[in-house]
């Protein structure tokens, strides 16, 4: 009985140790914040826009905006996804680098990060354009890094028996990626689409409105509505600001993400109808609609035969893809010396701004790991703890998705830090309230990478497992044990990072909390990144940014990374 359920690879798994690609890109981070710093002292003394406005009437024009900026951070997320991950996921060598860089990246505090961003772009583009342009790479962070953990891990996955007949048909790149790559990464890159929508709504608010020290920046969009909202403690317009999001949601549920879904249903890896498809209105009315089966056979299906020819003629199946690149290696050797120096260079200025760091703050910084390093912790276990249930059951019941699904993008879409003042007035004044709170942000901003990837694997489980599993008559415990769990377990690691790294930058804005004149703030390190941004304390902002950079880099190559690799020898579906 066992044996028919076993189809999952279980040769035991390689361990990646630490390599010097790790001290490489950890380095490299350490001068691009230095730099950024560097930039940032020579900003103008003050970066504002307009006063945000909480008439009802600005909601339309804000929620626009705020779109605009979503769907420009997002189309750059995916083309950055698909790029980053595809060259990670088929060169050894750019492995090596490309993801402890992508661990360094995604541990980058994004509330951090923002400052330094703005302040170097400050010193070099007008004002308006500088904020505009933070914004947007601040949304990118908060959807880029899920997505491309997804694609990489979708890669790393795919059935040899598949690999094996592109190879026998002689598949190119292009249609190698177009038959095979895409088609099976689809339904987790949608879901985790989804999830970074909701990452990017998280982080709106501080994406369009915030202060550091003296210099502030107001963009109009509905995350500044909900910031100045919450900072004047007006219930009325956050209702209304909550209420305009929620329609926002709920339209590109309906619109975009319901019917996507739908169509990726084809691309499940099984053999067998699923008894309960997806369904959608509106992606039936599309699929029945006159003018778009004439755009389909009169411009789309023509286009795309005519680029599949292009790419055929002009990249054919090579039998060795490596050949030919020993001719640029003294480019490659002199860009490598060249960009070693420059390294060096920065490295020791860097050190430089490091060494002005007293004793006394290193202490600070160390014990703050700590204690945020607990409250990650207990968030993430929090958050397993229901959300595979509960993914599980999405995942596996289309008639349970149907409703719940909507109601879950709302929920992940919220603002926590919208409704985080409120959360804490109730448990400010209970033992360890401020604890409580920053836990409950924390794991506010963490549950739902989980849960979407937990419903992007049960999903992705072929009906005809399930169907075995049926007449095989297993038990709950050993279905689970033998058929859920291990399909999840790819899901699970993906999503576990990407949580990860977002409890760790919750962390910035649970800790301390400034609201009408007035600050709380408990030990971590995230309160200490908050009060450096304040203050404008770009050395003590560095010194605490990296070693959060540090800290996440180190579990994610000594925990995760071997999770990751042993999802990828051991749970791949063969």
């Amino acid at each position: 009985m066992a044996q028919l359920l076993r189809v999952f690879k279980t040769e035991q798994p390689v361990q990646r140790p630490v390599t010097w690609a790790d001290a490489v890109v950890f380095l490299a981070m350490a001068v691009f914040i230095y730099a950024g710093v560097r930039l940032s002292l020579g900003a103008p003394p003050a970066v504002h826009g307009k006063a945000i406005s909480l008439a009802a009437g600005a909601l339309p024009w804000y929620a626009g905006m705020s779109i605009l900026r979503m769907a420009a951070a997002y189309t750059l997320s995916m083309l950055f996804t698909l790029v980053y991950g595809y060259w990670a996921a088929n060169n050894r060598r750019a492995e090596q680098v490309l993801i402890p860089l992508l661990d360094v990246l995604q541990s980058v505090p994004i509330l951090s990060f923002l400052p330094v961003v703005l302040m170097s772009l400050s010193a070099i583009l007008p004002q308006h354009a500088a904020a505009e342009v933070a914004s947007i790479i601040l949304i990118f962070t908060s959807q880029a890094w899920n997505l491309t953990f997804s694609w990489y891990q979708s890669l790393k996955t795919i059935p040899t028996e598949l690999r094996e007949a592109s190879t026998v048909f002689r598949f190119n790149g292009w249609m190698r990626l177009k038959t095979l790559e895409l088609p099976f990464a689809a339904v987790s890159l949608i879901w985790n689409s989804i999830m970074s929508w909701a990452g990017g709504w998280f982080f709106l608010m501080a994406a369009e409105i915030f202060t550091i020290g003296h210099r502030g920046v107001h963009l109009p969009g509905l995350g500044a509505y909900l910031q100045e909202a919450a900072n004047q403690g007006n219930m009325r317009a956050t209702a209304l600001g909550i209420s305009a999001l929620v329609l926002i949601i709920i339209g590109l549920d309906q619109l975009v993400w319901r019917p996507l879904l739908v169509w990726s249903d084809r691309f499940n890896l099984e053999m067998l109808e699923s008894d309960q498809p997806p369904t959608s209105w509106f992606y039936e009315a599309l699929r029945n609609a006159r003018l778009i089966g004439w755009l389909g056979d009169r411009i789309f299906s023509p286009a795309g035969e005519r680029l599949d020819r292009f790419l055929l003629n002009h990249f054919p199946m090579h039998d060795e893809p490596g050949r030919g690149h020993h001719k640029h290696r003294p480019v490659y050797f002199a860009l490598a010396l060249l960009g070693g120096l420059g390294l060096l260079y920065g490295a020791f200025r860097a050190g430089q701004m490091l060494l002005l760091i007293p004793l006394t703050q290193w202490l600070m910084i160390a014990l703050g790991l700590g204690a945020t390093f607990l409250r990650v912790l207990t968030a993430l276990l929090i958050a397993l703890a229901w959300t595979v249930p509960l993914g599980v059951a999405i995942g596996t019941n289309a008639r349970l998705a149907a409703w719940l699904q909507p109601l879950v993008q709302i929920a992940a879409s919220i603002p926590a830090t919208a409704l985080f003042p409120f959360i804490l007035f109730m448990l400010i004044g209970l033992p360890g309230g401020l604890n409580l709170a920053a836990v409950l942000l924390m794991l506010m901003g963490t549950q739902w990478y989980l849960l979407f990837n937990v419903i992007a694997g049960a999903a992705a489980i072929p009906q005809d497992l399930k169907y075995t599993a049926a007449l095989l008559q297993l038990n709950r415990k050993d279905r689970w044990r033998r058929l859920t769990l291990p399909a999840l377990f790819p899901y699970l690691i993906t999503g576990a990072i990407a949580a990860s790294g977002g409890a760790w930058n919750a962390s910035i804005v649970a800790e301390y909390v400034s609201l009408r004149g007035q600050s709380a703030r408990i030990g971590g390190i995230g309160a200490l990144i908050t009060q450096a941004t304040v203050n404008g304390d770009y050395p003590l902002l560095m010194a605490s940014t990296l070693s959060m950079v540090l800290t996440v880099v180190l579990i994610n190559r000594l925990v995760w990374r071997r999770l990751y690799r042993l999802a990828e020898k051991s749970y791949r579906m063969e």
